[in-house]
């Protein structure tokens, strides 16, 4: 197993992923110019060639960011890869000077055995004013919000 950046020619395997838990109703569903706009963002796992795992680090403010459009293909689950994933976001995170790295999500237990702690979505007004209004669970998002210091 191999952890990169992600290059333009994955943006349709990070695609196929993390609309596949999105139409379990597991994530949001991510647009192909959306992901090509944050190409940088994204870290992925290539298995024999293979894309299997991602996830992205958005710097959000000038000491925010967020991990978002984490997704494991079923076949990888409980091999750590996200875990490896979220360790290099945070590693990265530290490296640009980030103080805080967030995370909404439906799975608050796998952030939380990382050392992330809940916090109100209202804690995040850079968040909720830039991406959230732009949802269609606005403002009834049933995401749990998770926050992550960084020691700096």
């Amino acid at each position: 197993m191999k952890l990169r950046k992600a290059k333009i020619k994955d943006v349709k395997d990070i695609q196929n992923i993390i609309n596949a838990f999105a139409a379990g109703g597991e994530m949001l569903p991510r647009a192909l110019n959306e992901l090509y706009e944050n190409i940088r963002d994204f870290f992925v796992i290539e298995d024999q060639g293979k894309i299997v795992a991602g996830g992205a680090l958005h710097v959000s403010w000038e000491d925010l960011a967020e991990v978002k459009g984490f997704a494991v293909v079923a076949s990888h689950h409980r091999k750590g890869l996200g875990s490896m994933l979220l360790k290099a976001c945070l590693k990265e995170a530290k490296e640009l000077g980030v103080k805080r790295v967030f995370a909404l999500t439906y799975k608050p237990k796998f952030f939380k055995k990382h050392g992330f702690s809940e916090i109100d979505k209202t804690e995040l007004p850079h968040k909720i004013w830039n991406e959230c209004i732009k949802c269609p669970k606005f403002p009834d998002c049933d995401e749990i919000c998770l926050v992550y210091s960084i020691g700096i």
